[in-house]
């Protein structure tokens, strides 16, 4: 048994029904049951793995608010970090790396045949252990205080909202909305969660599982297709994964605020940038700044010199890369990220902020990016490399032949437009509409969901992380 969408909002209505007939520990407990079902119905075995962390790093976690020597301290930390990416390892990684030893020591004459050993992916690992991770660190540095309420932690971990596809929450943002009694959501507030509802349903099932039908069309037979089916294909996927992605978090945001809680905005309309460092602070936020701030930073960030700072984004981009999938695919999209930056970089790009929709003499430079950001989703969405690379062969030497891919690309321009309206207003930006014309854009969301929900379930993208 999975969760479905209608699973989730019957869920959702329960909890929030009960939720707010009840004081501040038994709403966090409620919480953290409807969180253990929900993770439960995937594989009730894997509770024990959060569960495992959940201990892990509350227990780190008080060790060292009480430790003052520095070596004890660093040896507390890296217990954190070796038992957490271990756990990761061996349940994401064991198949890739066995299968790379496997080919190494054929390669150099020595006969060994990896164990198949057949390994399920916990749903959501990634994200909770970095969240896990990040939490350990900030105690470390001093820059929280360690929690000394399991409860309150083990909800931290697990808040079902956002336990499966994030966003990465931050302790220092999200505890002590744990901790703290929370008041009923305003009216504002209220519409608010409606309308990221809305918009995540709409942008899930009208436009990311449509575009879905197009996007396996072009990559599942790429030697088949012409350039033009082929190019279509990847804007087809580029606006798929936004929407799908993106609706998630909407979604885990609407989710959270009709319980009074304020999670990490993680999409900052990334498709109008105009350049890649932009594109980086606005796409995946969380992911991004988990990145910069315990990997990046750690590793010297800008502070040594050029040459370093080169490597240093290579590294990060790379393992943001691995993150997503034991691929070669994945480690070469990150890579590819990593030289877009480092060129970026290099040539004294300027380090533009996502704070207005770009200009008209901006807009050379938001298509140039766009395309550089296509060029590496190809790696991302085709299942291997030899895919990957006959899909960029037929890119380029399909011709112009017969196009039949191109009827759902107007989804593209929908979410382009819901960007526009976002970057000029608000995310939700049918709530400064007039009531009637509100009332228009709740129920056209609707008719939408209605009409286009016929279609087979697509899981969204970001579960396989």
């Amino acid at each position: 048994m999975t969760f479905n969408s209608i699973q989730y909002f019957v869920l959702l209505g329960v909890v929030v029904a009960l939720y707010w007939q009840l004081r501040h520990r038994a709403q966090n407990t409620l919480l953290l049951l409807a969180s253990y079902v929900f993770y439960g119905a995937w594989d009730w075995r894997f509770l024990s793995l959060i569960w495992a962390s959940t201990l892990l790093d509350h227990t780190i976690g008080r060790r060292l608010e009480v430790t003052d020597g520095e070596r004890a301290r660093k040896a507390l930390l890296w217990v954190s970090v070796t038992v957490n990416l271990s756990l990761l390892g061996v349940f994401k990684y064991f198949g890739f790396f066995s299968d790379g030893l496997e080919s190494l020591l054929n390669g150099l004459g020595v006969g060994w045949a990896a164990p198949t050993v057949d390994i399920v992916l916990p749903v959501g690992i990634s994200f909770y252990t970095f969240q896990t991770i990040s939490y350990t660190f900030d105690v470390y540095r001093r820059a929280i205080p360690a929690t000394r309420n399991l409860a309150d932690f083990a909800l931290y971990v697990a808040f079902f909202p956002q336990l499966v596809a994030g966003p990465i929450e931050r302790a220092a943002h999200f505890l002590p909305q744990i901790t703290a009694a929370r008041p009923r959501p305003t009216r504002e507030q209220l519409h608010s969660a409606l309308g990221l509802l809305a918009l995540g349903l709409f942008k899930k099932v009208v436009v990311a599982d449509t575009l879905a039908i197009t996007v396996d069309q072009a990559f599942g037979n790429p030697a088949g297709q012409s350039s033009l089916n082929l190019l279509f294909g990847v804007y087809a996927f580029a606006f798929q994964i936004y929407a799908d992605f993106s609706a998630y978090s909407d979604l885990a945001r609407g989710s959270a605020r009709l319980l009074g809680f304020d999670l990490l905005e993680n999409f900052r309309q990334p498709y109008l940038s105009p350049n890649i460092q932009v594109f980086w602070r606005t796409w995946h936020i969380s992911l991004s700044n988990w990145l910069r701030d315990y990997l990046y930073v750690p590793l010297g960030g800008n502070r040594a010199g050029a040459v370093r700072t080169s490597v240093n984004l290579a590294l990060v981009m790379v393992l943001g890369g691995l993150w997503h999938g034991a691929s070669w695919n994945f480690v070469i999209w990150g890579a590819i990220h990593g030289a877009l930056l480092m060129a970026h970089r290099a040539f004294g790009g300027r380090a533009a902020t996502p704070t207005e929709v770009p200009a008209l003499r901006d807009l050379p430079r938001v298509v140039l990016t766009f395309h550089a950001v296509c060029f590496a989703w190809i790696f991302f969405r085709a299942d291997t490399f030899g895919g990957a690379v006959d899909y960029l062969q037929g890119l380029a030497t399909g011709g112009l032949g017969q196009v039949n891919l191109v009827e759902h690309l107007w989804l593209g321009v929908a979410m382009i437009a819901i960007d526009v309206l976002q970057r000029r207003r608000r995310e939700v930006f049918f709530l400064d509409w007039a009531p009637h014309w509100r009332g228009v854009a709740f129920g056209a969301a609707a008719v939408g969901v209605l009409v286009f929900s016929g279609a087979p379930a697509v899981e969204f993208v970001y579960f396989q992380f």
